[in-house]
């Protein structure tokens, strides 16, 4: 039997538009679009959305905070930043947030892979010491949400008689996502986090990494549940899907092509490598395993793939990732307003939900349409007979 899936959704506020790496058809991060994303994202269905970190990025928590008033059911996948915060405000801004929003909030870890943006943030650490430190923030966060007063001194990071006034709502706080694929990122979320994160690689090479994860878990006495980071273009047949991929990178050059994976390849980020080598910035083999396109890492840092297909294919597909163990999926298409509808619509009905949270079937009006008469009928809205 399939394990119920956590569906999530994800909310651009680096911008959003219907064409990578082109300003044709671009949006920008105005709150109003935001927001109809993240209601869409709540009336649809979606467990929750994952709001994105980094300087290029509306603050997240901010974001959030806005959000939450404004949204029923949904959850905010949000990041805390070792080395960037202290542990102890952290704890206090996760507390808070999962107090407002009445314990909808998911920390997502973020370790960081850019040197460059480190350093423009004032961290001047090398991969491994950057993983140092979130093993050290996440000793003294976890312990500080599950109610704790702590005293600790480690390497980077020391404390005396911390602790929270006000506790989260979520027992001993929200649910910790992280991803990281190097042998230090594998090692922390070995030791302290509740999901691990991948980002979308062909099943054998998630099934290899799941199972490393799982056997350092195991080593300290612990298991961990998993979730998958991927790009969405689903239609109602799979010529059509494959022509929408193909229209996604229809304005990107190859001069664009270059400059991003310039960039990208600064990064001391193992999981960033791992994406970059699926199509090593080479348009002609872009279908990296069945269904699975790496065209949106053409341009895109992080996540740089999509499941592409009708509706039948991708939830077989999705159902491939489940049965290696994962039961959170963190979806997202171009636009992100449109997609999360053409999702929901397509694809969420094929797919065996958790909570039963998809919203139900629409009773279609088939007419007749317009002014009606008859008692017990449909009127148009605003008119009279």
């Amino acid at each position: 039997m399939t394990e119920a899936l956590n569906v999530l959704w994800f909310l651009p506020t680096h911008g959003d538009g219907r064409y990578l790496g082109s300003a044709i058809g671009g949006r920008d991060t105005h709150f109003s679009y935001l927001r109809q994303v993240a209601q869409a994202a709540d009336d649809l269905g979606f467990h929750g959305v994952l709001i994105p970190t980094g300087h290029t990025c509306e603050d997240s928590w901010i974001v959030a905070s806005a959000l939450a008033p404004l949204t029923t059911r949904l959850r905010f996948l949000v990041a805390v930043r070792p080395g960037l915060q202290s542990p102890t405000v952290a704890a206090r801004m996760t507390a808070t947030l999962d107090r407002v929003s009445n314990g909808r909030l998911l920390v997502n870890v973020v370790t960081g892979g850019d040197p460059v943006e480190s350093k423009g943030e004032g961290i001047f650490l090398s991969h491994d010491e950057r993983y140092d430190v979130t093993r050290e923030f996440l000793h003294v966060y976890r312990a500080l949400l599950a109610g704790e007063a702590v005293t600790y001194q480690g390497r980077h990071i020391r404390v005396e008689n911390a602790r929270l006034l006000f506790p989260p709502v979520q027992e001993k706080g929200p649910p910790l996502y992280f991803g990281g694929s190097s042998e230090a990122g594998i090692s922390v979320a070995a030791e302290a986090v509740d999901k691990y994160l991948t980002w979308g690689e062909p099943p054998a090479q998630v099934a290899e990494k799941l199972a490393k994860v799982r056997a350092a878990a195991s080593d300290r006495g612990r298991t961990l549940s998993f979730g998958i980071r991927l790009h969405v273009i689903v239609r109602e047949t799979e010529a059509e899907a494959w022509a929408e991929a193909e229209k996604l990178i229809s304005h990107l050059d190859d001069a664009t092509i270059a400059a991003a994976q310039k960039i990208f390849s600064r990064m001391d980020s193992v999981g960033q490598s791992r994406m970059a080598a699926l199509h090593g910035g080479r348009r002609d083999k872009l279908e990296v395993s069945p269904n699975l396109w790496a065209g949106v890492g053409l341009a895109r840092g992080g996540a740089g793939t999509a499941l592409v297909g009708d509706p039948e294919t991708v939830a077989a597909r999705i159902l491939e990732y489940s049965a290696l163990g994962i039961d959170t999926f963190i979806l997202s298409g171009y636009p992100h307003l449109e997609e999360a509808y053409r999702v929901s619509e397509l694809l969420l009905p094929l797919l065996p939900i958790a909570g039963g949270e998809q919203r139900a079937k629409v009773a279609i009006n088939t007419g007749p349409f317009g002014e009606i008469v008859a008692d017990g009928q449909r009127r148009e809205p605003g008119r009279t007979q």
